[in-house]
């Protein structure tokens, strides 16, 4: 799925695409509800105390319907759970809004990531209550 979002449809290389990280990631799914077909996914890097987003897609026709941010919802609860007191990602500027409405802040001038442009984002992590 990745694969069809980020290479076919936004061009990026396999080469950029593949950075050999997923192995040391958590690789959240959203699956339609008939026929268990993979229709999103997010990838979630502990470093630490920080958790780092990224590979974030949604098949097209998916979009606009709270997908992304349901798994960015989950994927924030893993990380404090794991610990986490913060949370980056790279963001893709026409998606800067949706990872706002999360509670990310822009914390850098744009630069081209793939050939895209992105800006840093981030967030603090509250502790998860005990109770």
């Amino acid at each position: 799925m990745r694969d069809r979002v980020f290479c076919t449809e936004q061009g990026v290389s396999k080469e950029e695409e593949l950075d050999g990280l997923d192995d040391q990631a958590l690789h959240l799914l959203a699956v339609e509800r008939e026929g268990a077909r993979v229709i999103g996914t997010l990838r979630l890097l502990v470093v630490g105390r920080e958790a780092k987003i990224g590979r974030v897609a949604v098949e097209s026709h998916w979009r606009r319907r709270g997908i992304a941010s349901r798994m960015l919802e989950m994927a924030l609860l893993g990380a404090r759970e794991e610990g986490c007191r913060r949370a980056r990602l790279a963001s893709q500027l026409h998606a800067t809004r949706l990872y706002e409405e999360a509670g990310f802040a822009v914390e850098s001038e744009p630069f081209e990531e793939a050939g895209i442009p992105h800006v840093w984002m981030g967030r603090r992590l509250q502790a998860p209550s005990r109770g």
